[in-house]
């Protein structure tokens, strides 16, 4: 494993190129190598907000990103936007309104405020609350936060918003796999099953990820093994099932976020449709540790492999989920669809090891270590 890397992206609008540790922060270049300091050093751990900057037109917390996952990244600091209309705007607001105390949160919750008002629009209070649950404050109650956001906020329009961030330079993205699309009032969950796992549009306001794994067993065989939701409890690793009752089940999810452990309790219903090889199932839960809310839809659908000389069988899985609470930022992480990539190819791996007898290795309740995940990613990235 090589001790630097060749990392290049553009801060602020201009290029950076530099010899890097893999283990770098960004939030280190940017403060120690760049002196762009208005991104502060917090909890360091991806929750309190204080570290958070734009990269690739988003809001993302720098002190859990890797240097060598921003190579080729446009990156944002609040330095960045000095002559950003908007965000002046902002900073007039909160200076009315009291929005700032200490100020050591204030780099990091006017960004976020940005990415409300352009995001959003004219979005109520309760809204930006929530939207604000990534990023800590503990001087000013966030009455004043709140206020301020929700004054700049009036009369704007997403559309307008978009005009708005083309106009200040910043760079967007978009991937084939992963979709993020927001509203105001995002619906809640539906029961009811799509005619195909890649054919149902996708829910306003929520994330989804469409994954295809290839399984050595036969469809049939396959389908029979996810029916029982035990099994492929035991298959998911952090995931149990607690209680199941009809098209009606219990369950927890565990997960590691550094020092914060958090255990989703929840229920849904399930739905599966034995004609087409499809499921579909939907449910809510709450960690009361962190005070974060899920909810969440996974659909899956069995189908031949896709090769049609191959034996084995296609699944097709969508996942759609919608976090608030503390952990509210993890919707738009950056290494999101990586992270769910590298679950659901331990998930098929231990359902063929399901099907064929062998040893499954989530077969105790293990948290997932996102941070482990994240490490074991930069390596596979720097090995390739």
């Amino acid at each position: 494993m090589p001790t630097t890397i060749d990392v290049s992206l553009s801060v602020n609008g201009q290029p950076v190129r530099r010899q890097a540790e893999p283990r770098m922060q960004l939030l280190e270049l940017l403060r120690d190598d760049l002196n762009l300091t208005g991104a502060h050093v917090g909890c360091e751990q991806g929750v309190c907000g204080a570290c958070t900057v734009i990269v690739n037109g988003k809001p993302q917390r720098s002190c859990i990103s890797y240097v060598g996952d921003a190579d080729g990244s446009a990156v944002t600091t609040i330095e960045g936007l000095d002559n950003d209309p908007l965000m002046n705007e902002l900073r007039a607001a909160f200076t009315r309104h009291h929005g700032l105390q200490c100020g050591f949160c204030t780099p990091g919750m006017l960004i976020t405020a940005r990415d409300i008002v352009t995001r959003l629009g004219d979005v109520s209070a309760a809204r930006i609350r929530e939207e604000l649950s990534g990023n800590l404050c503990r001087c000013t109650g966030y009455v004043g936060i709140v206020e301020a956001i929700q004054e700049t906020c009036a009369g704007k329009t997403p559309v307008a918003a978009s005009a708005a961030i083309a106009a200040s330079g910043a760079r967007t993205e978009t991937s084939s796999s992963i979709a993020v699309t927001e509203t105001a009032a995002p619906p809640r969950p539906s029961s009811t099953p799509a005619t195909s796992a890649a054919g149902k549009p996708s829910r306003q306001g929520w994330t989804s990820i469409e994954q295809r794994l290839q399984l050595v067993s036969a469809p049939a065989d396959v389908w029979a093994k996810l029916a029982n939701f035990q099994e492929v409890a035991r298959c998911l690793p952090g995931a149990e099932i607690t209680a199941i009752e009809g098209e009606h089940i219990e369950g927890r999810m565990h997960m590691a976020l550094g020092p914060m452990k958090v255990a989703f309790k929840g229920e849904g219903q399930v739905h599966l449709d034995a004609a087409t090889h499809q499921g579909t199932m939907t449910g809510r839960g709450r960690d009361t540790g962190s005070g974060s809310a899920a909810e969440g839809e996974v659909i899956w659908r069995v189908l031949p492999a896709d090769d049609t000389h191959a034996t084995g069988s296609t699944l097709l899985v969508t996942l759609s989920w919608r976090l608030s609470g503390r952990l509210a930022q993890f919707n738009r992480a950056g290494l999101v669809q990586d992270i769910v990539q590298r679950l659901a190819a331990d998930f098929a791996a231990n359902l063929d090891n399901a099907m064929t007898g062998a040893p499954v290795s989530s077969s105790q309740v293990k948290p997932i270590s996102v941070w482990s995940l994240l490490w074991s990613i930069l390596k596979s990235r720097l090995k390739g």
